[in-house]
């Protein structure tokens, strides 16, 4: 069922846990007290008769039917609309995971519509439930227990985000191929809670008293002044995930330069050992070469050539081919190939 829990509550006291809308709200308009329903993923039936007894805007009702919304605060007259993206962190994906819940808010009633498991609200009602006196300052408090109920389950994401940010770090020297692709999926990430906590900022801002005509209780103002103190310095952290992260890319890239390089450098130095052997080899040929094709020559069995009737033909053959080597020889060591 959509409903999660819908009760009145008379002066912080819960007096009524009716078991459909309508007896809601027979009981709220007979008591006078306040109506807090808790809707998950509600049809467009039961949102539409919430819309019609509280008289909702057609607008924020269809954003909270249609989903996929920014976090964002709107105003309709007398009745608020507050869009939250809660975030839990799955440590085993190394991932965050983000919720939408919906905040209609009233002059007596309050109805949330949950779109994930995040954020635990029932652990909301049962701890304004066990303070009556501050649950009946009305939907207020209310608003600012639901608002500080998904700040404070930023927290385990943040220390998840900050884990892996300290991993990455570690990770950027020991050469591994894959922190390139870790460190822009963590970017991604981390963009992806900034944008959803962001708004908080102006959101809380303009809860503590930018409407003149609506303000919050002095004993409210604090409460939503610390909920905004701690948003702040989840703020900071968060842009320090992100400038960490950018500079470890930066980083990463000119590491991976560096290691190209090396591997260049040893791939030319290589190329240069393999050039000289090439040379000694090549000399060392040709320097054989000479009077073998000398000795070649003369063991061809032809009766005419020349001085192979010489007496000192022989010694000749012998001095060209120790001549020839020397010469070619001393060439290539002056060109420093051998």
């Amino acid at each position: 069922m959509s409903i999660v829990d819908n009760a009145v509550y008379v002066d912080g006291y819960r007096t009524a846990d009716p078991e459909n809308l309508d007896e809601t709200y027979f009981i709220l308009r007979q008591r006078q007290g306040m109506a807090w329903i808790g809707l998950y993923r509600p049809d467009a039936e039961e949102l539409r008769s919430v819309a019609e007894e509280f008289d909702l805007n057609h607008l924020a009702v269809e954003d909270a039917l249609a989903g996929h919304q920014r976090a964002k605060l709107e105003h309709y007259g007398e009745t608020l609309f507050l869009v939250l993206r809660p975030a839990r962190y799955l440590d085993h994906l190394e991932k965050v995971e983000f919720g939408e819940i919906h905040v209609f808010r009233g002059a007596d009633f309050v109805v949330t519509v949950r779109r994930a498991e995040s954020p635990d609200l029932a652990r909301v009602r049962h701890r304004m439930e066990s303070q009556p006196a501050f649950l009946a300052l009305g939907p207020d408090a209310v608003l600012y227990a639901i608002l500080d109920q998904v700040v404070d389950e930023y927290e385990p994401v943040v220390a998840g985000l900050e884990n892996d940010v300290d991993e990455i770090e570690d990770d950027l020297f020991a050469a591994d191929p894959g922190v390139s692709r870790r460190i822009y999926e963590l970017s991604r990430q981390v963009i992806m809670f900034q944008r959803a906590t962001a708004p908080l900022i102006g959101i809380l801002q303009s809860l503590m008293g930018e409407r003149p005509d609506h303000q919050p209780l002095p004993e409210l103002q604090d409460h939503y002044r610390d909920v905004l103190d701690h948003v702040l310095r989840l703020s900071e952290r968060i842009a320090a995930f992100r400038a960490l992260l950018q500079n470890a890319l930066a980083v990463n890239a000119a590491l991976v330069a560096q290691r190209q390089n090396d591997e260049m450098r040893l791939l030319t130095e290589s190329s240069i050992a393999q050039n000289e052997q090439v040379k000694r080899i090549s000399s060392w040929a040709a320097i054989l070469f000479a009077p073998t094709l000398i000795g070649t020559i003369y063991g061809m069995n032809f009766r005419s050539m020349p001085e192979l009737d010489w007496v000192f033909g022989y010694p000749m053959a012998l001095g060209l081919m120790i001549g020839m080597g020397v010469a070619l020889y001393w060439t290539f060591k002056r060109n420093k190939w051998i």
